[in-house]
């Protein structure tokens, strides 16, 4: 432990959830009753990993607008924020952790006292170990420094052709990037439709749209090797039936909770390699140290079991929680529904809650109904299509989970379901809900509440 009588919080991980976490500590207490240590082995802190694709794609204009705050700004907080500097071993019985700085010649590693602990290490790109995996002009797409590499290989590259590997979120929104960038992109997915988190008939609806758009979609076709060329460079894609030319590869195959260190030093990991936390954010088992982000594992207030679940929202959250713990207030995080949006294009796709598998993994009884409307009155101009698709709760009717995919106007309507799966509000409750309505926004009735009246009916049906 520290020896001074000041506190000390370490905190591994500079991005959302470490720094949400330091600065909030740092708002609730000053320097003099606690000292605020942060090892981040990156080049950048505080950054939106989310935004890389629209700054590779060229909607974002520079790096720089991606970061939300700079080592300087975390320092001039009286937050000692040492940057490339790798954490290498958590000592948990001696309250203590080995860091690596990465300029180091020596490999001289140094010990760090804490009293409190902070474990925000993120997640990894899912990187399988295949021939040629690692030629030049292949990369994955995770951080600042991954976004840039990939764009220094862009600039550099004369041939056309890209191909993605994997079509869930990154791997769409990478797509859509290279498809601005002026290349011929083909997408390698091993699932049956792209957008895994969709149900395959929602999926089918992404998958149309792409190929409408110019991208080549390859379903049910796993990657056995990337081939080189004599330069050592990328050349092409291989499944076990054919052949895909590539000047550039980006892997979009998803990303697993980055708890090797956790894992080494004994703390709790969940089914699927999260760290498992309480309520307040904290380590089970461990009163002294908390973990939040891309590394834990969160409760699912739907089907009331842990899922790992990568993304910023529910980073800074989770900072948030464990920065006002820490520093001596209270807080929670109950859980998530599993809401995330996305687009390739124009065209936008929501999820929230349960796909049926996840429904019937949990043990549940449900209908399903899937409507067609538009965004707006059909008689209003640019009105555009829209599909939502609703699963409830066989006889109680309670909202298990909506996916959406249409133009303008589709994503953030699945906000409604959102809230009204927190509140555990049954499809019949929600058709009573007061939205906002005027032509140029919605028809009517709003599309999730069609599709709340259709499953109404079929809850009833089911039930006689």
């Amino acid at each position: 432990m520290s020896t001074s009588t000041r506190e000390r919080l370490v905190v591994i991980g500079g991005d959302a959830a470490g720094m949400s976490a330091a600065s909030q500590a740092r708002r609730l207490r000053t320097p003099e009753e606690l000292e605020i240590v942060a090892f981040e082995r990156g080049d950048f802190t505080s950054y939106s990993a989310c935004g890389i694709p629209y700054w590779v794609g060229g909607d974002v204009g520079e790096r720089d607008d991606l970061i939300a705050r700079t080592p300087e700004e975390h320092r001039a907080r009286a937050i000692d924020l040492r940057m490339r500097t790798e954490v290498t071993e958590i000592d948990v019985t001696r309250g203590r952790v080995r860091t690596r700085a990465a300029h180091s010649t020596s490999g001289a590693e140094t010990w760090t006292s804490y009293d409190k602990l902070v474990i925000a290490t993120g997640a990894r790109p899912v990187r399988p170990d295949l021939p040629g995996i690692d030629a030049p002009g292949v990369h994955g797409v995770q951080t600042l420094g991954d976004g840039q590499a990939l764009l220094d290989t862009l600039a550099r590259t004369e041939g056309r052709h890209a191909v993605v590997v994997g079509a869930g979120y990154i791997g769409v929104e990478m797509a859509e990037a290279l498809l601005n960038r002026g290349y011929e992109v083909t997408v390698v997915n091993r699932g049956s439709e792209p957008m895994a988190t969709l149900d395959p008939d929602m999926g089918r609806l992404v998958h149309r749209a792409m190929t409408a758009m110019g991208i080549t979609m390859v379903n049910d076709a796993a990657v056995t090797e990337v081939l080189t060329g004599p330069d050592g460079r990328v050349r092409a894609v291989a499944t076990k039936d054919a052949e895909y030319p590539a000047d550039v590869v980006v892997l979009g195959m998803g990303v697993r909770p980055e708890t090797a260190l956790a894992e080494a030093a004994g703390l709790p990991l969940g089914d699927h390699g999260g760290l498992l936390t309480d309520l307040a954010m904290r380590v089970r088992g461990h009163e002294n140290i908390w973990s939040g982000g891309d590394c834990v594992e969160v409760l699912d207030l739907v089907s009331g079991r842990e899922r790992h679940i990568a993304l910023g929202t529910h980073a800074n959250k989770h900072g948030q929680v464990i920065g006002a713990n820490v520093g001596g207030g209270y807080a929670t995080f109950p859980g998530v529904v599993g809401t995330a949006v996305s687009k390739v294009c124009a065209l936008e796709i929501a999820r929230t809650g349960l796909r049926e598998k996840d429904a019937r993994r949990a043990g549940l009884k449900f209908e399903t109904v899937t409507i067609e409307s538009t965004s707006r009155a059909g008689y209003y101009p640019n009105a555009a299509p829209m599909t939502v698709k609703m699963l409830a709760e066989h006889r109680t009717g309670r909202l298990l989970g909506v996916q959406i995919v249409g133009r303008e106007g589709a994503a953030k309507r699945v906000d409604i379901a959102a809230v009204a799966l927190t509140a555990a509000m049954t499809v019949e409750q929600m058709t009573a809900l007061d939205l906002g309505y005027a032509p140029p926004f919605s028809p009517v009735w709003d599309p999730v509440l069609v599709a709340a009246r259709k499953a109404t009916t079929a809850i009833r049906r089911a039930s006689l």
